[in-house]
């Protein structure tokens, strides 16, 4: 059983302090049968203590006027495959995000990208009802497609999205399914515009949820539309010069009263997953108070790192390398988190967006 080397965290962490060995079967190719089914390890970062609890059990750990915070981005089914015209090669196109619906165009990555070249056409679905041509070979992203569609926007989006499936990571190792599409969605995804789901609040069952209302936890919704780069591996050892995609992020007023309400009166509030942390670091003031934000953030957090608003924070177990780990790791604390993650080694946590989760208290 391979072993962590738990250090005090430096000033300047590296990529190679996030390396450890997850066999393939560790890494979860379904979810729980139930929402809040999966185990749930429990890390007080102040004393290192480990419980092993059910995620159903969280609320044994908060009380009235609480706040959860959420992510509502909502998931779009983004890959679909198409043939190119003359030699029918099957090319797989994941949509990243629409960079002008009049046009019709879209920001993609294809797969063979050797086999894409500007002004080649692809067509999708049985009927080839759907034709694209790409107009662009250079973006760092990947290519950009003109979908060549008469009708209105809403009628190509749904025509597009029909021929998609959920954009689950290649590395869970199993082909989509139908069954995807809701798996891989919150129960309260409302906004349209990520890839991938934010995995923490895959948890919450429609029953968690009226628990929560019945005990009276408050509840604060904010929207960070989740890219790839989520489960891309960081592939530079010194991680000051590593660049997260940027993802566009949506905060309100509302969530704002929220939230500092809760900060003033010394309430615990949530962090439900990682993409929370990051939205709220990104539009907290001076005073500890989050402001109203529309725009776009790249920020990438890892140790050492002062965390202004959450009091604790749920996530998945994620991969060797992710940022995810590295933010994990930046909130737990590096040492307290390595040492959970050998645990849920040795314990038969599952990895990854369909498996358990760690929750990080003081």
């Amino acid at each position: 059983m391979q072993q962590f080397d738990p250090i005090t965290t430096p000033v300047n962490m590296k990529l190679s302090q996030f390396k450890f060995k997850l066999p393939e079967d560790r890494i979860a190719k379904y979810p729980a049968f139930g929402r809040d089914d999966c185990k749930m390890m429990v890390l007080h970062k102040n004393t290192g203590e480990i419980e092993h609890r059910t995620f159903s059990d969280l609320l044994d750990y908060y009380d009235e006027h609480d706040l959860f915070v959420f992510n509502d981005t909502k998931v779009f089914p983004a890959r679909l495959y198409g043939y190119k015209e003359k030699t029918g090669a099957r090319i797989e196109v994941f949509l990243l995000r629409e960079l002008n619906q009049e046009l019709r165009l879209w920001d993609v990555l294809v797969d063979p990208a050797r086999k894409i070249r500007i002004g080649n056409k692809l067509f999708f679905g049985e009927d080839n009802s759907i034709v694209a041509e790409v107009i662009d070979n250079t973006t760092s992203r990947g290519r950009t497609l003109r979908f060549l569609y008469d009708g209105d926007h809403d009628e190509f989006r749904r025509s597009l999205y029909a021929l998609g499936e959920a954009p689950i990571p290649r590395f869970v190792g199993r082909e989509s399914e139908p069954e995807d599409l809701e798996r891989f969605q919150c129960i309260f995804a409302k906004h349209e515009g990520a890839v991938t789901a934010p995995t923490a609040g895959l948890h919450f069952s429609k029953v968690l949820m009226k628990k929560m209302e019945i005990k009276g936890i408050d509840t604060a919704f904010l929207t960070l539309h989740c890219g790839l780069g989520n489960f891309r591996s960081t592939d530079v050892e010194d991680l000051t010069k590593h660049k997260m995609e940027s993802e566009q992020m949506f905060v309100g007023k509302t969530c704002c009263d929220i939230v500092n309400k809760a900060h003033d009166e010394e309430r615990r509030i949530l962090a439900v997953g990682t993409t929370v942390q990051r939205a709220l670091e990104v539009c907290v003031g001076p005073d500890k108070h989050i402001k109203e934000y529309e725009g776009w953030t790249n920020k990438f957090i890892f140790p050492p790192y002062d965390f202004n608003v959450a009091t604790s924070m749920v996530a998945n177990f994620h991969l060797p390398y992710s940022t995810m780990l590295m933010l994990t790791a930046a909130f737990g604390g590096y040492e307290r988190v390595m040492d959970a993650y050998n645990v849920a080694l040795e314990e038969g946590y599952q990895f990854g967006p369909f498996g358990d989760a760690l929750l990080i208290m003081d």
